[in-house]
């Protein structure tokens, strides 16, 4: 099968987006599919090269935010490329700039297109600090725009349950399934042998302290307030929170975390590169997800394949990851005695900790990343059959003569 991807993020890996795009396109051509991916250049300037089985081409772009790229005037290359490549399928990721040219140039050549939804509102205003009175319209509006594309697919996904309800409550009106994001459960396992030291010291965390570590855009909607906020109820615990990644809100919980003299308790590790980031997991106690926002949360899904027990929101997608109890704990999201509450439920069940991490670990174990890639493959199946049997219906139709 030949599958084309295009997706607003596809050279950067510091979002959920952008590694769901990599992981699933290299585990398809990993398993004999031909796989490419049309994304906006990180250089600007439009170009192509292959890594790991993945031909990318990139579409000139012009770069005006940590995360919006700009692609205009790239209808000759994005229709070269379709005509060139000849996809069974195409699966966009977004309903952004480049992927608006890419479904009107592959319905013009008759093409199938399907896509996946990553996308909240709230990851938008919160960022851009819309004013909670006119949120509700903001977001109205929002969804408006998103539906104007996906509402033109053959089909699309979401990662949970949880996230194709809010697809159906925004009145979607195409096919929609839930299928995993999925882990690398290659990369993300337990490592039991692995001294916690050598990475806690790498990226300076405390040896002496319970860590709990997030990891993830550093961005407004994250709900990381809360944790700056928690972190001042917990001074006297030996704790230490790790916040990791890179966002444009890094800056300003920095300036917090100073200000309120709270460097000791939670601290900023910055973006930790794929090859390091099973390592950290495994080095940490726990995992902390404190995002209202998730439609599922790949973080959270590693580091239970890791065997970390997770502290998380109970909120959105969360919970289905996350059973208060078994393999982690749950908090009131945007409340910051929650998150402390919970924190020093989870210090004085340390004789529990293995337990939740064992079941965090059985509790992932579905959403390895082959299962991931033999769902979408029934999927691209499926929607690519289901397209047949329409267009053979509409010719015997048009063939039949009318009685009389």
């Amino acid at each position: 099968m030949r599958i084309l991807f295009s997706g607003q993020s596809y050279y950067r890996k510091d979002n959920g987006q952008a590694v769901f795009m990599i992981r699933l396109a290299e585990g398809l051509a990993a398993a004999g599919h031909e796989v490419m991916a049309l994304a906006p250049s990180e250089k600007g300037v439009a170009a192509r090269y292959t890594v790991n089985g993945v031909v990318v081409q990139t579409v000139p772009a012009l770069h005006i935010g940590h995360n919006l790229n700009i692609t205009a005037f790239s209808d000759s290359l994005v229709e070269a490329t379709l005509v060139e490549f000849k996809p069974d399928i195409v699966h966009i990721q977004d309903h952004l700039f480049l992927n608006r040219t890419v479904l009107r140039l592959a319905r013009q050549h008759g093409m199938r297109v399907v896509g996946t939804n990553h996308f909240l509102p709230n990851n938008w205003s919160n960022n851009l600090y819309i004013p909670r009175s006119v949120q509700g319209v903001v977001h109205k509006a929002m969804w408006y725009n998103m539906l104007e594309v996906f509402n033109q697919l053959d089909a699309a996904t979401t990662p949970t349950e949880t996230a194709v309800a809010i697809l159906r409550k925004q009145d979607i009106r195409i096919p929609v399934k839930a299928i995993s994001c999925g882990v690398n459960q290659e990369e993300f396992y337990p490592r039991p042998q692995l001294d916690p030291a050598i990475m806690r010291r790498r990226y300076h965390l405390a040896l002496d302290r319970t860590v709990l570590l997030y990891v993830g855009r550093v961005d407004r909607e994250k709900g990381l307030d809360d944790i700056v906020d928690a972190a001042e109820m917990l001074t006297n615990e030996p704790i230490q929170f790790a916040i990791a990644g890179k966002g444009m809100y890094r800056d300003i919980l920095m300036e917090q975390v100073g200000n309120r003299g709270l460097g000791h308790v939670v601290v900023f590790p910055g973006y930790v590169p794929e090859e390091d980031l099973p390592l950290l997991m495994n080095s940490c106690d726990a995992f902390i997800m404190p995002s209202a926002q998730e439609l599922q949360s790949i973080a959270t899904l590693e580091a239970m394949s890791c065997a970390k027990p997770v502290l998380a929101a109970n909120a959105r997608a969360l919970p289905e990851l996350v059973e208060h109890g078994v393999n982690g704990y749950l908090f009131k999201p945007f409340n910051a005695a929650s998150i402390a509450g919970t924190v020093q439920l989870f210090l004085s069940k340390r004789e529990r900790w293995a337990e939740m991490g064992q079941a965090g670990l059985e509790k992932s174990r579905p959403h390895h990343l082959s299962n991931t890639v033999r769902c979408y493959v029934e999927w691209y199946e499926s929607v690519i059959g289901r397209a047949a049997l329409n267009r053979n219906l509409q010719s015997d139709q048009r063939l039949r003569v009318p009685a009389g």
